[in-house]
C-alpha cells in the first residue's frame, strides 16, 4: 500500500521492497531446500536474491521505463544506460545470515540522480521493518522519524562492523583495529548485513558503523538514512565522497569525530605517515609478527611438531649445582637493664 506522505518513487521503491521481502519470507520457511551457489570464497548467492532482484527491477522499470538499474547480482544489465536517473539495489544484504537462518538480512534499494542519492528504502522481512528515506525530508522507520543517537562518550558506544571474510582480505589491520577500538568502547557487534547496520546507526540503536570491501549497493541507501537522520558519513578519513571507495565510516558526529582519529591510519587514503604508524600498530598486535605470548602462539599453532627422523643427541649433564652457605646470626640476650630490654 502507497503512503500519500512518501515521494511518488519512494512509494514505488517501497513497493518493490515489500515484493522482494515477500520471496524471501516465503524461502526462510524452508531454508534448507533454497538452491545455493558461491560466487567466491564464503560469498553465496541463492535462487532467493534472484528472484526477489526481479522482482525489484520490474516493478521498478515498469514505473519508471527510462531509468537505469545497478543491482548486485545482474549489474546495469536492465534499464537505460544512459539515464540520470539510477536504481541501486541489493535484494538480499546478508545473504550468509539468511542461508543458515540467522533472521539479520533486508533488501535495500536506492535512487541516484545524477549521482546523488535522493531515495533510499532498507526492508528488513523478518521483523517487517520498512526504513524509508527522501533527501531534504527526514527518516523514517515505520512512518515513525528517527534519529541517530545523542551519546557523545565512545566509552558509552555501540559500534557494527564488518569481520573480513574473504581471500586476501586484511586481517592483521582487522585485528589492529579491534584492539584499538574495542577498549575504548561499550561493545562492538558483526551483525553481517551493512545497509542495516546503517538503518540501525540512522535509528539509534548503534552509535557507529565501519567496515571495508563495501560494494555501493551494500551502502547507498542506508548513506541516505544516516544523514537524514543527522548523522555523518565517509570513508575512514572523514572524507564525504565515499560511495565507490569501499570503505565507510557513519554515526552520530560527536562518535564519527572520535572514530575519524583512531581509523584514519587504517584507510587506503591515509598519508605515508598514518601509514606507517598502522603498520606499526599491526606488528605490535599481531602475535607471529613478534614473537607473541604464549598462550598466543599456542592458539595460532596447534599443530604438533613432527617427530625427529634421527636419534636425538644425548642429554646434556646437568650443571652441578652450587651451594651457597648462609650465615645466621644468634640473637643475644641483652643485659640486665639495658634499655633495649624494656
Amino acid at each position: 500500500m502507497s503512503s500519500p506522505n512518501l515521494h511518488p518513487m519512494l512509494n514505488v521503491a517501497v513497493k518493490a521492497a515489500r515484493a522482494a521481502g515477500a520471496i524471501i519470507n516465503r524461502a526462510a520457511l524452508d531454508v534448507e531446500a533454497v538452491r545455493i551457489s558461491q560466487k567466491q570464497v564464503n560469498d553465496f548467492v541463492t535462487e532467493v536474491d534472484h528472484a526477489s532482484e526481479r522482482a525489484i527491477i520490474e516493478t521498478l522499470l515498469t514505473a519508471y521505463p527510462g531509468h537505469g538499474i545497478l543491482a548486485e547480482e545482474s549489474g546495469t544489465e536492465h534499464g537505460a544506460k544512459d539515464s540520470d536517473y539510477v536504481w541501486i539495489i541489493d535484494p538480499l544484504d546478508g545473504t550468509t545470515n539468511f542461508i543458515h537462518g540467522f533472521p539479520v538480512y533486508c533488501v535495500s534499494i536506492a535512487l541516484a540522480v545524477r549521482g546523488k542519492i535522493e531515495q533510499a528504502v532498507i526492508y528488513d522481512p523478518s521483523r517487517n521493518d520498512l526504513f524509508t528515506a527522501t533527501k531534504g525530508r527526514g527518516a523514517f522507520m515505520n512512518e515513525r522519524r528517527i534519529r541517530v543517537s545523542k551519546r557523545t562518550r565512545l566509552n558509552e558506544c555501540l559500534v557494527s562492523t564488518g569481520f573480513p571474510f574473504r581471500t586476501g582480505d586484511n586481517f592483521k589491520q582487522y585485528l589492529a583495529i579491534m584492539a584499538d577500538l574495542m577498549p575504548r568502547m561499550a561493545g562492538l557487534r558483526r551483525p553481517g548485513a551493512a545497509a542495516l547496520d546503517l538503518a540501525y546507526v540512522a535509528a539509534g540503536f548503534t552509535d557507529g558503523f565501519f567496515e571495508t570491501g563495501l560494494n555501493i549497493w551494500d551502502v547507498a541507501a542506508g548513506s541516505l538514512l544516516v544523514t537524514e537522520a543527522g548523522g555523518l558519513i565517509g570513508n575512514f578519513t572523514g572524507e564525504p565522497e565515499f560511495l565507490d571507495q569501499r570503505e565507510c565510516l557513519a554515526g552520530a558526529p560527536r562518535i564519527y569525530g572520535q572514530l575519524v582519529p583512531l581509523l584514519a591510519k587504517y584507510s587506503k587514503f591515509a598519508g605515508l605517515d598514518d601509514k606507517l604508524r598502522a603498520s606499526d600498530r599491526m606488528r605490535a598486535v599481531d602475535p607471529s609478527a613478534q614473537g607473541g605470548d604464549t598462550y598466543a602462539r599456542s592458539t595460532i599453532d596447534a599443530t604438533p611438531a613432527a617427530a625427529p627422523e634421527t636419534e636425538p643427541a644425548a642429554e646434556a649433564a646437568p650443571a652441578p649445582r652450587k651451594l651457597t652457605r648462609i650465615r645466621r646470626e644468634v640473637p643475644v640476650a641483652p643485659a640486665e637493664g639495658d634499655a633495649a630490654a624494656k
